[in-house]
């Protein structure tokens, strides 16, 4: 049998000089690989990766985690690959009883956790949950409000994502970086001016809970919808530990079901709002996903479960984790970033306005700009990203950091960890040491981690 790779892909050339680099000496050393030792060079890769970041890394990417094992065993079913059509009980395809009935109790799970009455799980991904959010709300030309990159606004909210491929207008959210929330004087007259369709709240990074009753007051007065992209938040509100973004007057709430809800990628969309909730369905079935995979939804039911049991410790320990790594980060000389608006917040703990959620974030500025910090700390085994902060401009680069303790909580982690973690993650990113000996510590760290808990006290 001949090699698969006859000729490699066609050229990107709008991709990065690495990303251009990387496909072509991928293809260089695979192409004349016949099937079988293509086979076994995949199944290599998988388990390269698996072992990396999960027994040499230290994760602190906020836009991860580690699931539960039992889920590999659900998402792996054949299940996943029978087409599921239409209403559970009711679908076009015949011979799926018990998958509906997966759906059902998927959504019943879910919808507990966050006081939702209908849930909707057919979306691949918080992203595109997004978008049918946008669909259910908005019209092409219409307006609407969401966080800037400076206030860590996702990219589906603005011009380049969803909603501009939609045709929606978005005008940044007036912004009090002194507390990390909305400017509720600047906001009420934005409102009255661009009169929009729809106001977002929430993004890539929450470090303290916003403002949704009263941004959801002064949105009726306009007629706007008001929609909290839990995305990253989807664990700490399940487990009652941030903020309640249904019941504090959000129409809708999106979310990823990874990232800190530790379930498997996909993403949900839930609101109170039967008219809202009609209009989604319709853009579910017939509209855009028509089938899903069905073994997702298995495995997001197990991941829900496991919040309803131990969600309230777990999102304790992801927020105590985040508050000592945050304290210890700054007393080894880090700029972490400062929040002195919620320094008299009721849930504070530790004393200083850090965070009470599970992310912490950097300055970077001294360290020449997120992305560059990501590439050096990625060469020590620990992972992050950057992220936008009210703060001046790095040129040609993010101005600051972004970590989350969800994964290392995951895995075990406790507040005493955080000294070593902190001290890890300046040796690598103020070059005390090198990056190959602060990496063999990482490993050898991790070594004593290697077991998923789900009980967080």
């Amino acid at each position: 049998m001949s090699p698969p790779f006859t000729s490699r892909l066609g050229p990107r050339p709008w991709n990065s000089a690495p990303a251009r680099a990387f496909a072509t000496a991928t293809f260089d050393r695979l192409g004349a690989l016949a099937p079988e030792a293509i086979d076994a060079h995949l199944l290599a890769l998988v388990e390269s990766q698996e072992r990396h970041v999960n027994q040499q890394c230290l994760n602190l990417y906020a836009g991860t985690n580690i699931a539960n094992p039992r889920m590999a065993s659900l998402l792996g079913s054949s299940i996943g690959g029978r087409p599921n059509l239409g209403s559970p009980g009711d679908t076009y395809n015949r011979g799926m009883d018990a998958g509906s009935e997966i759906s059902l109790l998927t959504d019943a799970l879910i919808g507990s956790l966050f006081g939702a009455e209908f849930v909707e799980t057919r979306v691949p991904s918080g992203s595109i949950a997004n978008q049918y959010a946008f669909l259910a709300t908005c019209k092409p030309g219409d307006a609407i409000v969401a966080f800037s990159d400076a206030a860590a606004g996702h990219v589906t909210h603005h011009a380049t994502g969803a909603a501009g491929w939609l045709g929606l207008v978005t005008h940044d959210a007036p912004w009090n970086a002194a507390s990390m929330d909305v400017d509720l004087d600047d906001f009420s007259r934005q409102i009255d001016r661009i009169r929009p369709r729809l106001v977002i709240m929430a993004g890539s990074m929450c470090l303290f809970p916003y403002a949704v009753r009263e941004v959801r007051a002064l949105a009726d007065t306009v007629g706007a919808f008001v929609l909290f992209d839990a995305a990253h938040m989807g664990g700490m509100i399940a487990g009652r530990r941030f903020q309640d973004p249904l019941r504090e007057g959000a129409h809708l709430m999106t979310g990823s079901t990874y990232k800190s809800f530790g379930g498997p990628p996909s993403g949900m969309i839930l609101t109170n709002d039967a008219m809202l909730a009609e209009r989604l369905d319709a853009i579910a079935y017939p509209g855009f996903t028509a089938n899903f995979d069905l073994a997702k939804s298995a495995a997001l039911g197990l991941a829900a479960l496991d919040m309803h049991t131990y969600g309230a410790s777990y999102a304790d320990q992801c927020i105590a984790n985040a508050q000592a790594l945050a304290r210890q980060l700054a007393a080894e000389g880090l700029d972490v970033f400062d929040v002195p608006g919620r320094a008299g917040h009721a849930d504070l703990r530790g004393g200083h306005p850090f965070t009470v959620s599970q992310h912490v974030a950097l300055g970077a500025a001294p360290y020449g700009g997120g992305n560059g910090a990501a590439r050096k700390l990625e060469q020590a085994n620990i992972l992050c990203s950057s992220i936008g902060l009210p703060r001046p401009p790095v040129p040609d680069e993010a101005n600051g950091i972004r970590l989350g303790t969800q994964e290392l909580t995951r895995w075990g982690l406790r507040e005493h960890d955080m000294e070593m973690v902190a001290r890890l993650f300046a040796d690598a990113l103020l070059t005390r040491r090198s990056s190959e000996s602060v990496a063999a510590d990482v490993a050898a760290m991790r070594r004593d981690f290697s077991t998923i808990h789900y009980v967080t006290h």
